[in-house]
């Protein structure tokens, strides 16, 4: 696939989470490719404006909006002037996602609910919103073959524990079968809903994994590709996801993680 201004041309697409790291390079990539583009942040408007502003300069549209996820009535709002705003919606990136971690015994309930609440019932709260638009409004042929495109963003956490951080991994093995069970429940309305799940990703909030030599070194034995991923491997991933070159890719994790889920601990290298 190419990714021209035309791939997306006409469409509409909402990204959560999409101020910094990788919402907002797949909200640049999705401008890039011709969608019109609403920004969603929780605190950051300062850097959600600069990224509407850049995607208005490169002659492309945009508008940022604040919600938390988390919170329903918040949500539907959020919803409501997107569409008033574009007129529906086509494409929903649910990005948005934190961490709390803790040592098992130590994790409080807070920890817990903040970080499921924004992870996974935020997903639910975005996809359940966007597919009642998909639905209402259905297949329009000359913008794209689906009724629309759902893509929450997962982790390779979705299939290998991670001790310390069990709110996190939690949540993102409950994307998986959220995501699957959406997508079997909609798919006979051309409505594709697929996961993407990040490996190890050059961004501010995880960046004492990579920005020593040492500790590079030491990530970089978790992957077979013998790099650490950037957030434009998975903007690429998130813009072919939400295209027709895809139209028949339903309910899958697409892991773009430079092969950690082969486990290379099991590598024998003698």
């Amino acid at each position: 696939m190419s990714y021209s201004p035309y791939l997306l041309k006409g469409q509409k697409a909402l990204v959560t989470g999409a101020s910094s790291g990788i919402g907002e390079a797949i909200a640049r990539y999705l401008a890039a490719s011709g969608a019109a583009v609403a920004i969603n942040y929780h605190s950051e408007a300062e850097s959600a404006q600069k990224i509407v502003d850049d995607i208005k300069a490169a002659n492309g549209e945009a508008f940022a909006i604040q919600a938390d996820v988390s919170k329903e009535d918040q949500v539907k709002a959020m919803f409501s002037l997107t569409l008033k705003q574009f007129g529906t919606i086509d494409i929903l990136v649910s990005n948005a996602g934190i961490q709390k971690d803790s040592a098992f015994i130590d994790m409080t309930l807070d920890q817990w609910n903040a970080v499921i609440g924004i992870n996974l019932t935020g997903q639910f709260l975005c996809a359940r919103e966007a597919a009642k638009e998909f639905l209402r409004r259905g297949v329009k042929p000359d913008i794209s073959c689906a009724a629309g495109k759902i893509i929450c963003m997962s982790s390779v956490h979705e299939v290998i524990p991670w001790a310390g951080h069990v709110n996190y991994a939690t949540s993102k093995g409950g994307i998986n079968m959220m995501m699957q069970s959406i997508a079997q429940e909609l798919a006979p309305h051309k409505i594709r809903v697929n996961s993407i799940a990040p490996g190890a990703i050059k961004t501010p909030i995880n960046k004492s994994a990579w920005d020593t030599p040492q500790a590079e070194a030491n990530l970089l034995k978790l992957i077979p590709a013998k790099r650490v991923g950037n957030v434009e491997d998975i903007a690429k991933a998130a813009v072919w996801l939400a295209s027709d070159d895809s139209d028949y890719v339903n309910g899958t994790t697409l892991f773009v993680d430079g092969g950690m889920t082969l486990y290379p601990g099991f590598t024998d290298n003698g």
